[in-house]
């Protein structure tokens, strides 16, 4: 069978774009290719499963657009198909009276974003959301909130395929060639012809799109995220979410509060280099994966400007008495016996070779390829939106009408 659209990855971007294509295009044939055996396997199935309000992100941006968008659509969604979710809302921690002035500027931005509902609150109100939280101010956002998005992944799926579509699981792409008005595909033992193809390999997006051609200026290079979780007698420090002043030059949010939909509350992460894309491992190693990234010029760039925090990061990975020195900024009362050690998830960040992070979604547009080769946080928030914005790519690039 020849395929009108295949999309590499069955992630959160990856299903959301498969869905919304099959919703622009009823008649169209559609197929999902995913290298493991389920859905959400990598990053959307190993983050915290925060739903972001959009307040951090430069007004204008793919990222700001598509974070709030997404958001709504995401909640509609959950809300109809009975994915676990709560709005819960969280609070975003000034702990002494120097952040105070970043902090009115994250709380301006927000309102640039037109993020519904934010406020500026003093210390009582602060104590009154979160009893046990040092801080002097916070912005309260209560449009933010938790969800289970690999329960998501899985009613995408459903309702790909109830619509005619499929999803293939441990079909690994790793060639992709253009066969006159077709594009070729070799997934696994087998090769899929397809008019147009959509690359949302996650971690993997790079090489997908080298397989297909394309020279990007970016490199993916993982970053591990590790966590603790709350042990169930400690969980009464924490009522929803809570965040520290995000460092403003790095694009990680800081160690925070999570309190998650299917249960506990997650302690972190910290962001340390990984020497593997998908290892989770604290020891995990790959020796192609680590060179490739070696090899990137960019990565010393940005290594010689951050090595300071870096070290910092890595004392944190293997000293669960630095963690919680760090957790204990935002509730002095976490000790080491409240923590047992959680699943860790892997970042995929686009590096460019200046050494300069890409801090917004990032697209290419092949003869016949389209390329997500950055799509970090906020993305899972923000997928059904992204999915929205390739369906208009695949518009005004292919020329397809409805």
């Amino acid at each position: 069978m020849k395929y009108d659209f295949t999309i590499v990855g069955a992630g959160i971007v990856g299903l959301s774009t498969a869905y919304k294509l099959s919703l622009k295009y009823p008649e169209s044939k559609i197929l999902v290719l995913e290298k493991e055996d389920k859905v959400a396997a990598h990053q959307t199935g190993k983050n915290s499963g925060v739903i972001h309000s959009g307040i951090y992100y430069k007004p204008g941006s793919y990222k700001a657009r598509n974070c709030v968008d997404g958001r709504h659509q995401l909640v509609d969604f959950c809300q109809k198909h009975d994915v676990a979710i709560d709005v819960c809302g969280k609070v975003i921690v000034a702990t002494d009276e120097t952040e105070v002035p970043k902090l009115k500027e994250i709380y301006e931005r927000g309102l640039q974003n037109e993020i519904e509902g934010i406020e500026l609150i003093d210390e009582e109100r602060l104590k009154e959301l979160e009893p046990h939280v040092n801080g002097v101010a916070a912005i309260h956002v209560p449009c933010a909130g938790i969800v289970d998005y690999a329960g998501v992944c899985r009613v995408l799926q459903q309702l790909i395929e109830e619509s005619g579509g499929e999803v293939r699981f441990n079909r690994k792409v790793t060639k992709i060639s253009r066969q006159g008005e077709e594009v070729s595909i070799r997934a696994g033992k087998e090769n899929v012809t397809s008019s147009y193809l959509i690359n949302c390999a996650g971690l993997y997006s790079d090489h997908v799109a080298k397989s297909g051609g394309v020279r990007s200026p970016v490199k993916i290079v993982p970053f591990k995220g590790e966590y603790y979780e709350l042990k169930p007698d400690a969980e009464y420090l924490v009522n929803d979410l809570i965040y520290p002043l995000p460092n403003p030059e790095f694009p990680f949010l800081g160690v925070h509060f999570t309190r998650m939909a299917l249960g506990g509350i997650e302690c972190g992460p910290n962001a340390v280099f990984a020497f593997k894309r998908e290892g989770y491992n604290k020891l995990s190693f790959d020796l192609r994966d680590t060179i490739e990234t070696l090899n990137f010029p960019g990565f010393w760039k940005m290594a010689r400007e951050h090595w300071r925090m870096g070290l910092d990061e890595y004392r944190r990975s293997f000293s669960k008495k630095a963690f919680v020195k760090g957790l204990q900024k935002l509730i002095p009362e976490v000790r080491e016996e409240h923590l047992k050690v959680s699943p860790s998830g892997i970042r995929a960040m686009a590096l460019q070779r200046n050494g300069e992070i890409l801090d917004d979604f990032y697209f290419e547009v092949a003869d016949r390829q389209i390329h997500v080769l950055n799509a970090p946080s906020p993305a899972a928030t923000a997928g059904l939106a992204i999915g929205d914005e390739i369906v208009k790519k695949v518009e005004e690039n292919f020329y397809l009408k409805e």
